[in-house]
């Protein structure tokens, strides 16, 4: 039987594996641009010219950069039995969503997704180990 836990955030993604008492670990990298916006007044006087913003732009980017990461992660594990997200931000979430919306043969393994903070990989391990016994 194969177990797979799925820590993530938006800048990678560590996959444990557990089958026949042999742990692995994978790290994906997400490739997620961080948004900062410039713009605002180039000036200090009240009133002065604006610069404009495009927050739908960059929400848009964010959105299909977020496919890809989930794509590549769902590649990595579509052929496990039993599966467990967890990890400290909505990304789990969405990833969970993701997985539900158009992935049906993969969300009838998800055994829970969990919130969990930042950890290192042995107690991701050991997280993941925990959790499936």
């Amino acid at each position: 039987m194969k177990q797979t836990g799925i820590w993530l955030d938006k800048d990678k993604a560590y996959i444990i594996t557990l089958k026949d008492k042999l742990e692995t670990l994978y790290v994906i990298t997400s490739n997620i641009e961080h948004y900062h916006p410039y713009g605002g007044s180039g000036t200090r006087l009240k009133g002065g010219p604006q610069d404009v913003v495009q927050d739908s732009k960059y929400l848009e980017r964010e959105k299909h950069q977020m496919k890809a990461y989930f794509k590549s992660i769902i590649n990595e594990v579509k052929d496990t039995d039993e599966l467990v997200i967890f990890g400290p931000a909505k990304t789990c979430e969405k990833l969970n969503k993701e997985i539900h919306n158009n992935h049906h043969k993969l969300s009838v393994r998800i055994k829970g997704v969990k919130k969990a903070d930042s950890m290192t990989e042995n107690q991701l391990k050991a997280w993941v180990r925990d959790f499936f016994s």
